[in-house]
């Protein structure tokens, strides 16, 4: 017929062989731009408190910017991993987040982080955040990666307060007392240092513990004095304020890897949000839970004069002379210089 090309019978195969395997391909980048992403974030604490409740904010975060298709699966009160083995679970896959306290990352090979163990180091959360929000906090979370795991933020729990069956107010009211404590050499020298005997201890087997005379005491944001029902067996809270307690938040390096450039930018954000809210509930829950605690009349609750605070902050020097022989004295002086009131 005239007028009419030849069909080329090869090339249009060849046409629509080529438009069909760019269509699947299409097809499979779709279906895994959309697959479903499950996270595990499991923690020690309970719901109620500042990291509970910045963990649930952020489940509900995720949930509503991916319309469901990234759900996140909270573990709290160490229903699935507890102190011992939760870092090494991360590291093995067997969860996608974390958010241990900070004194925990210097047991794992970054001993940078027990910087925040200091005793009287901070004087408020202004210090704190400071730290955590400015240059230093970043090359912390950095720093994370030499231990397999990916830095995303900081969270505040407060400061911490000393609870025993009598009132702590003077180095000689420490001496001979077991006292709980994190894995960390910072508060193990600490409480060495005011004559005490530190006992490195699991955060939930602490009321047990206390219950059955193992410890006579521990220190705590009053937040979680409250949560883990301390006050029946602790009839004595002094407000010594001596440290800071944080969390910092950390993901598994593969699984991080594995998410598109868009999930990482929304996931980063709505953590962002969350831990927002959740420094902002932690300042709040240890002001009301400190108004609740000096009501309970079964509990005494006690300052110290500027007199006392001197005196302990002179006797925990050599948990000072211990960080900088181990780590030296560069961050210190860092914090101490950017971060000074």
């Amino acid at each position: 017929m005239q007028g009419l090309k030849r069909i080329n019978w090869k090339r249009l195969a060849w046409r629509c062989g080529a438009m069909g395997a760019a269509c699947m391909l299409l097809a499979a980048s779709h279906r895994t731009a959309q697959a479903e992403v499950l996270i595990r974030f499991s923690h020690v604490v309970a719901d109620d408190t500042p990291k509970g409740q910045m963990a649930l904010h952020f489940k509900t975060l995720v949930a509503q910017r991916s319309g469901g298709r990234i759900r996140v699966e909270v573990y709290p009160d160490s229903q699935l991993y507890g102190d011992d083995d939760e870092m090494e679970a991360l590291r093995l896959g067997a969860v996608e987040m974390l958010a241990p306290s900070l004194s925990k990352f210097g047991t794992v090979g970054i001993p940078e982080f027990e910087v925040f163990d200091l005793p009287f180091l901070f004087r408020d959360l202004a210090q704190v955040r400071c730290v955590t929000r400015g240059s230093i906090g970043r090359k912390l979370l950095h720093r994370l990666s030499r231990q397999q795991m990916v830095g995303l933020g900081f969270l505040d729990n407060g400061f911490k307060q000393m609870s025993a069956g009598k009132p702590i107010q003077n180095v000689q009211d420490f001496k001979g007392l077991r006292l709980r404590v994190q894995a960390s050499r910072v508060l193990a020298a600490q409480m060495r240092a005011l004559g005490a005997y530190p006992l490195v201890l699991p955060f939930g087997e602490t009321r047990r513990a206390l219950a059955a005379g193992v410890v006579d005491g521990a220190e705590n944001p009053v937040s979680n004095f409250l949560t883990q029902g301390l006050a029946p067996v602790q009839r004595a809270v002094t407000l010594t304020s001596h440290g800071y307690l944080g969390y910092a938040m950390v993901s598994n390096p593969r699984f991080w890897a594995s998410l598109d450039a868009a999930d990482r930018a929304m996931l980063t954000q709505a953590l962002n949000d969350a831990l927002d809210q959740g420094n902002r509930l932690s300042a709040d829950m240890n002001q009301q839970a400190l108004v609740t605690l000096r009501k309970d009349p079964g509990v005494q609750v006690h300052t110290l004069s500027p007199a006392q605070r001197d005196a302990l902050r002179l006797a925990v020097q050599p948990a000072y002379d211990d960080f900088e022989r181990r780590v030296g004295v560069s961050l210190l002086r860092q914090v101490q210089r950017d971060c000074a009131p």
